[in-house]
């Protein structure tokens, strides 16, 4: 039986302060239930944008305590499913994404789903590929807001979330506090506008705790593969992170030099792009599975 988690129980950053909605075991399987990244403010193209409320983005439905989670830990999440609303939102305008420096007003545009795409316009419908933009746990430190993303996780706009992916976060405190909101019907690498198709959603998660093992970033693992994911002030600095943080994880489990690594690294892994327009970029390293399927390695079990 799944454990529900309403969107009455919802946060605004992730933090140990954070009083838990729920308390769940490791192996547990919620199903979790999200506001859109505007906490569903806009329901019309028509709406004044002066009237809505900036204090109320990204909300993250939780804190769910996890009762074997501790410091040092890996907190492990499989998406089982997800579940669109029938229609997203997305804004543009001053100062928001790439383009920003370039308008002048704010622009909403309502986005129906219908038979599995997205309605962009009467000449042309989008293909879905839902995904999870702000998921993770309680950071170190203070607070960190649900817009931001980090070594908790966050806000990091990676279209891999989804449905089949496990993901792994460090576990920075007891019960690790894990929340997840501001899902996507689609959205492109880069979320250069600063919103993809924003949508309220129903998250299928099954989350554990995996002992012994500990990690600095998070790590995603789908059929295709394993990332690291890995947000800092520049790009560049996001990809020397997260190039280094996957060929020390994989360094100790096989039999290469780590020049012959780095060479391999070269061949077949791939620098890829989250998002540009967060207040930390966010980036990631790929690497194929059957490198690990080669050395035996099989991803923090």
């Amino acid at each position: 039986m799944s454990i529900q988690v309403s969107t009455d129980h919802f946060v605004y950053a992730m933090d140990k302060e954070n009083k838990p909605a729920v308390t769940i075991q490791s192996g547990d399987q919620v199903v979790i239930d999200t506001y859109d990244c505007f906490e569903n403010q806009i329901q019309s193209e028509t709406m004044p944008i002066d009237e809505l409320d900036w204090d109320r983005i990204n909300p993250a439905t939780g804190p769910l305590y996890v009762e074997e989670a501790e410091p040092g830990d890996i907190l492990k999440v499989h998406i089982d499913n997800i579940e669109l609303g029938e229609r997203g939102v997305m804004l543009t305008g001053p100062e928001l994404g790439v383009m920003g420096h370039r308008m002048t007003e704010f622009q909403a545009k309502i986005i129906p789903i219908q038979d599995n795409e997205a309605i962009f316009n009467e000449k042309l419908k989008l293909p879905l590929n839902p995904m999870i933009g702000v998921i993770g746990v309680a950071p170190e430190g203070e607070g960190i807001n649900c817009g931001t993303p980090g070594a908790h996780g966050g806000n990091m706009d990676t279209k891999l979330v989804t449905t089949g992916a496990t993901l792994y976060f460090p576990v920075f405190h007891k019960g690790a506090l894990f929340s997840l909101g501001d899902l996507h019907a689609a959205m492109g690498d880069g979320e250069i506008s600063v919103s993809g198709i924003e949508i309220p959603a129903k998250v299928t998660a099954t989350v554990e705790v995996v002992k012994g093992q500990s990690i600095d970033y998070p790590f995603l693992q789908n059929e295709e593969g394993l990332a690291v994911l890995v947000s800092k002030k520049t790009l560049d600095e996001a990809v020397d992170t997260a190039v280094e943080l996957m060929i020390d994880y994989l360094h100790p489990q096989t039999d290469l030099t780590l020049s012959e690594l780095t060479m391999l690294m070269s061949a077949v892994g791939q620098v890829q792009v989250s998002q540009v327009v967060d207040p930390l970029k966010t980036a990631r390293f790929f690497i194929p599975k059957n490198v690990l399927e080669a050395y035996n390695i099989n991803v923090f079990s």
